[in-house]
């Protein structure tokens, strides 16, 4: 009988290999698999390379079960610096493990143990019962473990490993290695080992005295030097070291040894796992049916080389509304979910009878598993008579949410929407969680901002990318006085209707799918936008509670002083008039008045917009001010104070602002219903509102504010070593820019720096910033030039930035997030300018934009580790985010969220300069700062 052969697979030293060899992937459900397939071509390559010839009789992969071991326990600083592990990989870490059992190999992990422990218990154990054992790795702690009937091997160089490989590389026999590494250190895992002891000198050492402790005996009677010193003073944390990388082999075996028998690759289930994720040339070389390698390769949206179109069949096939089922049965109902299931992807959306997703009613679902495929579920659909009118037959809610709900919330079947943010929130009001999802939308966004005037909603994303025209809502609800809800539209065509809405959401995302990694656009959409749609959505239903009583007293101030001023504005002008009107205001100012500069449109009317009236203010002309004065009042008294009563909700007693992950082209979020971007930020006024947004009792508003992040991020990004030292050492950059600019700092010097400082970025002309400081043209182009030579970086980062911005049509953020800007070789000066000026700014504010969205993102889970379950994330302004907490959460909520904020970037981008953030907490937002 031949001897047993045990092959151990360090797996995780395969994940990460695999992770860094190929580009980031997507499989058909949307899921990023770079990892997974190239761990399991690695591992079927290992497979089928052994052989016979090897004789391996029995194998297994073993992984890390997670982060924490007994070594945390005995040293928290063990593995501290490690960075985590990269976003996009730790959504396959389950998949590797499913790979894993699709080859029908055991997968050991054990909670509280290393691998390298679950391989040297294993390693220990067959060489007592005499096998062989080869561990599959090239790790340096693993050598540890060679001894007769036990060697390693490097997949990567198809190289065998012995004791003559480790006294070769480190000098020393296999079983002194430890010693050696105890004494050299580890800077990745964070072993201390003793400073300023290498690998050559803890080679001689361990030589010289045979092992560490005798080592460290001898150390006092050693020649004076600084190694022995530090032999001396450094002995405990030495010792500590050599616990630290001893393998732990005296575990008890999760599986026992003759479970781990190699069995040859099967076809089932590893066929189904490649069908799963479509990696069509693995299901090829398994000679896998030729139907389900077409299946396969028709479904993939992931290719080894480059993705793949769609096929030709599919693109041609006509959108035909016709073929859509009413699904008014919980059988038909079951029927739609196990083909849900079978395709792995199905496209989500809902109708309501109102626009709000905080007031609105779920009327119908509709679903959409591919081309031709799609269903609607109407769920409170009622007659037009609703007094006297026959309900239409449907399933009841209560059933149709019991069925969807197992559904929507499974982890293999991807749910896909456009805009899906609004259906979460529909769909979260009736207990239904939605998980893992794409949203074209989104994507549309990612792929093509800026392209066109155009906005990525559903009825211009259809037009655009599949020449489709989508029923319009009003051909099924009509308008004006004769509109209806859409729970009284007749269901053969709400079925037309909101079906085909379905199906177009799952044509868009197979389209705009594919494009992602062709455009290197999937990193910005996988780590930054994706993840963010239910972040918001559960913010928007959290909403803000608001004081009726002081937006009430606001507007009954704000009234009196819009009184007041048009009072001051019509003595002025000799006469009463319609201030709100551009018309009639030009005619005071310019043709009663005479002041000079007026120029009119085509239209006749003279321009009376801010420009125009900031600059008559600086040349002296008091209507003017009282003008932009009452017209801000006004704009805020209907905007907010007025407004805000009419929009708390009857139900919370709170304010749900809408956001949009689409509405601004550089990726900042936007929001309506309210708008609160445009509260101003610096002044009194802008202050009063904030402060009717309030905390319930109990609780605090907190405010968590990046402090000049633009700034910091224009001297990363254009590598300004006076920017980035001003920074780093906490200085305040406005004086430092006066400093560097006049020689002197004071209020007049440090408020002109503020200026230029945040105009630069904007790209500003010689005649705006002139404007702005109220100086010549002459001047302000003085100063700007005067700023390019005191930092040089900020002018060779726009000089490069429009250069990029011409060739490629786009500008990139720090996380890929591309802005086109097709108007930037417009030969219409003013166009072109325009765009020029946004292509310098959209780098540096689409990347502070995506931080804070990463931040974001990582907020929930952060607070919810350090155990601060109730403290609710409810705004995000600009660069600032609003939460609500309890009183007695204020201290370690505000260590965790400065923490996620500062290290947001991390670890895709690593920023040479320091991100700071302002907290403050108060009774209300306004008091929080």
């Amino acid at each position: 009988m031949s001897q047993n052969h045990l092959y151990l697979v360090d797996g995780s030293g395969y994940i990460f290999r695999a992770y860094h060899q190929l580009p980031p992937l997507t499989n058909r459900h949307g899921q990023p698999v770079g990892a997974v397939y190239g761990y399991t071509t690695m591992l079927w390559k290992l497979a089928e390379e052994l052989g016979a010839a090897e004789g391996p009789t029995h194998m297994a992969v073993v992984l890390d079960k997670g982060s924490h071991t007994f070594r945390n326990d005995m040293y928290d600083q063990y593995k501290a610096h490690r960075p985590p592990a990269p976003e996009d990989l730790v959504p396959q870490f389950p998949m590797i493990r499913d790979a894993t059992r699709a080859f029908s190999l055991p997968c050991i992990e054990e909670a509280g143990f290393e691998a390298d422990d679950i391989i040297a218990t294993y390693t220990k154990a067959a060489v007592a019962a005499g096998w062989h054992v080869t561990i599959v790795s090239s790790d340096k702690d693993l050598m540890q473990l060679i001894q007769p009937g036990v060697d390693m091997y490097d997949t990567m160089k198809n190289e065998r490993r012995g004791a003559d490989y480790v006294m070769g590389k480190f000098g020393v026999r296999p079983e002194q290695l430890g010693d050696v590494l105890a004494l050299m250190g580890d800077s990745v895992d964070n072993v201390p080992g003793v400073p300023g002891i290498g690998p050559k000198t803890a080679s001689k050492l361990i030589t010289e005295y045979g092992d560490l402790e005798s080592v460290l005996v001898a150390a006092p009677g050693m020649k004076k030097s600084k190694m022995a010193d530090n032999l001396i003073e450094h002995a405990d944390m030495a010792r500590l070291s050599r616990r630290l990388v001893a393998l732990h082999d005296a575990m008890d075996l999760p599986e026992p040894l003759e479970e781990l028998t190699l069995k040859g690759i099967p076809k089932e289930p590893l066929q189904q796992f490649l069908e799963h994720h479509g990696f069509k040339s693995l299901l090829t070389r398994l000679g896998a049916p030729a139907v389900a390698v077409a299946i396969a390769t028709a479904a993939a949206a992931v290719s080894e080389t480059t993705p793949p179109l769609v096929p030709e069949a599919e693109a041609l096939l006509p959108i035909d509304c016709s073929l859509y089922e009413m699904v008014t049965t919980p059988t038909q109902l079951e029927a739609w979910i196990a083909e849900a299931y079978a395709e792995g992807v199905v496209a989500v959306d809902t109708e309501t009878d109102r626009l709000d997703s905080m007031e609105s009613g779920l009327v119908g679902i509709s679903l959409s598993t591919g081309p031709g495929r799609a269903c609607y579920i109407p769920l409170a659909h009622r007659s037009t008579d609703d007094m006297f009118g026959e309900v239409p037959p449907q399933i009841p809610l209560d059933t149709a949410i019991r069925l969807l709900r197992p559904l929507l919330s499974d982890d293999s079947v991807l749910k896909v929407g456009h805009n899906l943010k609004y259906d979460l929130n529909v769909l979260a009001r009736v207990g239904l969680e939605v998980t893992p999802i794409d949203d074209s939308m989104v994507m549309s966004f990612n792929l093509d901002a800026g392209k066109s005037l155009g906005g990525h909603g559903m009825d211009e994303a259809a037009s655009l990318h599949l020449q489709h025209t989508c029923i319009s809502f009003k051909d099924v609800a009509g308008t004006g006085k004769k509109a209806i809800s859409f729970a009284h539209v007749p269901l053969d065509k709400a079925t037309a209707y909101a079906a085909e809405d379905a199906e177009i959401t799952w044509r868009l995302w197979r389209k705009l799918a594919q494009r992602l990694p062709q455009e290197g656009v999937t990193r910005v959409y996988q780590l930054v936008d994706r993840p963010l749609i239910p972040v918001v959505a559960r913010m928007e239903r959290h909403g803000i509670k608001v004081d009726r009583n002081e937006l009430s007293r606001l507007s009954g101030s704000f009234s009196q002083s819009i009184a007041g001023l048009e009072a001051e504005i019509f003595e002025l002008a000799g006469h009463s008039f319609t201030i709100g009107s551009p018309q009639q205001l030009g005619v005071v100012l310019f043709d009663e008045m005479g002041l000079k500069g007026g120029k009119k449109g085509k239209s006749g009317t003279y321009s009376t917009d801010v420009t125009v009236l900031e600059k008559l203010k600086a040349e002296g002309s008091p209507m003017c001010g009282l003008v932009l004065e009452w017209r801000q009042l006004s704009k805020l008294k209907s905007t907010y104070t007025d407004a805000l009563q009419s929009q708390i909700n009857p139900d919370t007693g709170r304010v749900h602002t809408s956001y949009s992950l689409t509405g601004a082209q550089t990726g900042r979020l936007s929001s309506t219903d309210p708008n609160l971007q445009n509260i101003p930020i610096r002044t009194e006024i802008g202050r009063q509102i904030r402060h009717a947004f309030v905390a319930e009792q109990g609780n605090v508003i907190l405010a968590a504010d990046y402090s000049q992040i633009e700034l910091r991020l224009a001297a990363h990004m254009a590598d300004v070593p006076a920017l980035k030292e001003a920074f780093a050492a906490g200085e305040d950059i406005h004086n430092r820019t006066a400093q560097e600019l006049w020689g002197e700092v004071n209020r007049d010097t440090r408020g002109r720096a503020k200026t230029i400082n945040f105009a630069i970025l904007y790209g500003i002309s010689r005649w705006g910033l002139a404007g702005r400081l109220e100086i010549s043209a002459d001047e302000a182009q003085e100063m700007i030039s005067k700023y390019y030579e005191r930092f040089p970086g900020i002018s060779l980062y726009i000089t490069d930035t429009l250069e990029k911005a011409r060739a490629n049509g786009f500008t990139e953020t720090l996380f890929g997030r591309k802005t086109w800007f097709p108007r930037i070789k417009a030969p219409i000066q003013h166009e072109r300018q325009g765009a020029e000026r946004a292509a310098i700014n959209a780098p540096i504010q689409g990347t502070s934009a995506d931080i804070i969205k990463r931040a974001m993102v990582r907020m929930g889970p952060a607070l919810e580790k350090a155990g601060l379950n109730r403290v609710r994330m409810l705004l995000q302004v600009h660069d600032e985010l609003v939460f609500e907490l309890p009183e007695g959460d204020v201290e370690a909520a505000s260590a965790v969220i400065r923490g996620v904020m500062e290290t947001a970037a991390e670890p895709i981008v690593t920023l040479s300069v320091p991100l700071g953030v302002e907290i403050g907490s108060g009774a209300s937002w306004g008091a929080a700062h």
